[in-house]
């Protein structure tokens, strides 16, 4: 929370039948993660990537891998995509059990870090906050999500900053500080609403890949949420 502010641009809105140059185009333009959206097609309408293409990442880049699981059984899938050691990997609480989910949330979190991997969980506009009260100490990231997931270039939801400000709260009860990221509608305005509310990585698709300029985007993205605190 408050801490240097990241850009990861998401790989949902890159040409993908030239990825690893779009990939490179951001490395150079200067982005601190890659933002790699795993949708199966069940837990979200939509159909992305799958385990071999996100192992082929890891091999042509050298940015941290962020990779985002939109899929309906984490635990079963996470040895897999952990093979190839991302940088942070974030499942769905809406995809853990109802019946004992902070169990499964602990469950997540132990593969994650013995595969020596980041922790992160992520929230849909419409989960309450609250539900992170029993495990918010486990997590290395809370990504907030301020777009339903599953499809790029949908609008920036406005009750996204007060729900940050909510996970805030939220960790400082339970003296911790995980990172906070938020995800859908990125650009250097809603960067600095988000940023002052306390989100530290900002996942921008269409922000940075449709831009003319991806480096100056990354950089007015990243420069908007800092100087928004």
């Amino acid at each position: 929370m408050f801490e240097t502010v990241r850009v990861s641009p998401s790989i949902l809105s890159s040409d993908f039948m030239n990825l690893q140059s779009e990939i490179a185009s951001i490395e150079t333009g200067g982005a601190d993660w890659v933002h790699v959206d795993v949708m199966d097609g069940h837990f979200v309408p939509n159909l992305t990537i799958g385990v071999p293409v996100a192992q082929q990442l890891a091999r042509i880049t050298s940015m941290p891998l962020d990779v985002h699981l939109m899929i309906s059984n984490p635990l079963v899938q996470l040895p897999w995509f952990l093979a190839s050691q991302p940088y942070m990997v974030t499942i769905h609480w809406e995809a853990l059990d109802p019946a004992c989910p902070n169990d499964e949330a602990r469950k997540a979190v132990e593969l994650i870090h013995e595969a020596g991997s980041k922790a992160a969980i992520a929230l849909k506009p419409d989960t309450d906050v609250s539900v992170l009260a029993q495990t918010i100490g486990l997590w290395d990231m809370v990504l907030v999500m301020s777009v339903f997931p599953g499809f790029s270039g949908q609008s920036f939801i406005e009750e996204t900053p007060n729900r940050i400000r909510q996970v805030v709260q939220l960790a400082k009860e339970a003296g911790v500080s995980p990172l906070i990221q938020v995800d859908g509608g990125i650009n250097p305005t809603t960067a600095a609403l988000v940023g002052v509310a306390g989100a530290d990585v900002m996942v921008a698709g269409n922000g940075v890949f449709k831009a003319a300029d991806r480096a100056a985007a990354i950089e007015s993205i990243r420069l908007s949420a800092a100087n928004a605190r």
